[in-house]
């Protein structure tokens, strides 16, 4: 067996029946070999390599599977960074297979050459260099151990071209990685760090929950509930921790952040404990470190112990698994239901609605307002549809104003912000489960970062929804300079192609709404299409995301307009 296929076998061995990818000069030898198993995994050609890489992301996110992505050298290798700088901070499993120039041309800058294991270094788990084609078993084996294992993250395997072509000179033997010298991630946590949490969380007398992507990722929102309704804790969630809890559960308080509620984020600077599970008190969340949650303990659940202490000094840290932590947590909870600390988070809730709430779902604008279109997805689709959401002000109102009622349910770029992320992601994420209905919900600028992709989408026909919110700016950066900049305006307005049209030159069916009375039409026509299909909705040139932390102020200090 030659290097190309033991790659293809060590795949199959690994259980993986989709590969997105994109061929060429130095990766040819491995497509020459999925030929050969055409009828064991679905390869997917995407048009730009950074397309396969997103993808590749959706599918790991919504299937909970390793994501593959196959490009060749050099210029595929580094259109796909993008994707695995931004499956590293948002911690998704993907194994990117590169090609590479053969052995002996390496350091020669020969035709399509790029150093990929030294660009990478900073962006990946772990990145290995095939030589040989003896090594791709073991290789193969350890990068998906290690993409799935502790906190999951991108592997990059970067295999010369020699290697892919050269025959073993040992029978091919695929063994399994389930530990790695060096590399020991804890999964269930000290019993006394947890006892030493729960000692805090049964003194405390306005304690406050937040949960991240970390809970998704270990599949604890049950476990979460438990602890949640056994205790009467409020629990607030992350950009990526959406739809773990369901937004109508009496227990939920909202979402935290820059653009998160009033409530959850005033209240972080009032309660005596704070608990937080599966997130990394990243700059979003916390605004002014220096002014983040002075008066409170710090309980902080997290599998990666390089996120303790990092950001936020923990009282009582707590490493490892989030299903694992609260399993144990949970039955050592006092019952409680600290219903005056509640109705505090109501009052400020109450002041939401009025002042944003009200006014941007019952508008009486010319132009239709973004929060209208999403509330209207939401109640069409009773809130179990899958969001996919871009980087911009439509993100956040896709966060804010759709009602997540099922699980795993939004899917957006968190730590890298990565625009035309929703288009390949959303794809990536219909395949990885075809019965949940994909909308992707992705700005006027975002959508020409990754349009290309519409040929994949109609290439496979399957059902994949976008919509396109269409303000003609690059509406996030127009906020900011038009709050912190004296409106200055520079470089922001776009002059857009029409959309419906090229989607139509790539196969795919359109239309585009611009008046309010026919919006719902327009949602009813474009969910109930069976093929891939596109809604362009023109939106307010100039509305503004609020609530609103601005940069370098304290989460007390959200504004509300």
């Amino acid at each position: 067996m030659n290097g190309s296929h033991a790659v293809i076998r060590a795949l199959l061995a690994e259980g993986v029946d989709t590969i997105f990818g994109y061929p060429g000069g130095a990766i040819m030898p491995v497509y020459d070999a999925i030929y050969d198993y055409q009828d064991h995994v679905n390869h997917i050609l995407v048009r730009h390599e950074q397309g396969a890489g997103h993808a590749a992301e959706g599918y790991a996110r919504l299937s909970g599977k390793v994501g593959v992505c196959l490009v060749t050298s050099g210029p595929g290798a580094t259109n796909l960074i993008t994707a695995i700088a931004d499956a590293i901070i948002d911690s998704t499993p993907m194994v990117c297979v590169v090609g590479q120039v053969a052995k002996h041309l390496l350091g020669t800058d020969a035709f399509q050459e790029t150093d990929v294991i030294g660009v990478t270094m900073p962006i990946t788990k772990w990145n290995f260099q095939i030589t040989s084609a003896d090594e791709v078993p073991e290789v193969m084996a350890k990068a998906f151990y290690v993409a799935r294992a502790g906190r999951p993250g991108p592997v990059l395997i970067d295999i010369t071209k020699n290697a892919q072509s050269e025959m073993m000179t040992k029978p091919f033997k695929y063994d399994f990685c389930h530990k790695l010298p060096g590399y020991h991630p804890r999964l269930v946590p000290k019993r006394e760090h947890v006892e030493a949490a729960a000692t805090l969380i049964n003194g405390a007398k306005r304690p406050f929950l937040l949960f991240g992507h970390g809970v998704k990722l270990a599949g604890a929102e049950k476990e979460l509930l438990e602890l949640v309704e056994k205790t009467g804790i409020p629990c607030a969630s992350t950009l990526l921790g959406l739809s773990s809890v369901p937004v109508n559960h009496p227990l939920y308080a909202g979402w935290l952040g820059m653009h998160g509620n009033y409530s959850t984020n005033r209240l972080t600077n009032e309660c005596d404990v704070l608990i937080g599970i599966g997130l990394r008190f990243d700059d979003r969340v916390t605004g002014d470190v220096t002014r983040y949650a002075k008066q409170a303990k710090i309980v902080h659940i997290e599998i990666d112990p390089a996120e303790v202490d990092k950001v936020v000094k923990a009282h009582a840290p707590v490493v490892g698994d989030a299903k694992e932590a609260l399993r144990m947590l949970t039955p050592l909870l006092n019952p409680n239901s600290h219903e005056e600390w509640h109705a505090k988070f109501k009052e400020l809730d109450a002041e939401e609605e009025e002042a944003i709430t009200i006014p941007e779902l019952s508008a009486n604008t010319e132009k239709i307002k973004m929060a209208e279109v999403v509330r209207m997805l939401s109640d069409k689709t009773k809130g179990e549809a899958v969001i996919v959401a871009d980087v911009g002000q439509h993100q956040m109102v896709a966060a804010r104003y759709y009602e997540f009622k099922r699980n795993n349910s939004f899917i957006t770029s968190g730590g890298l912000g990565t625009m035309g992320y929703a288009l390949p992601a959303a794809f990536g994420a219909k395949v990885g489960d075809p019965e949940r209905e994909v909308v992707a919900i992705i700005g006027d600028g975002c959508f020409q970062m990754t349009i290309q992709e519409l040929g994949t989408i109609a290439q496979s026909g399957l059902p994949v929804k976008a919509i396109i919110l269409n303000n003609n700016y690059l509406g996030m950066v127009r906020q900011w300079q038009q709050l912190f900049f004296e409106k200055r305006y520079s470089f922001v307005e776009l002059q857009n192609p029409d959309f419906i049209t090229i989607a139509r030159g790539f196969g795919v069916d359109g239309h585009t709404c611009d008046q309010r009375e026919n919006l719902s039409d327009s949602l009813d026509k474009m969910l109930a299409s069976d093929k891939p299909y596109l809604l362009e909705v023109i939106v307010e040139k100039e509305e503004n995301v609020f609530p609103m932390v601005a940069s370098g102020a304290s989460v007390a200090e959200i504004r509300l307009r």
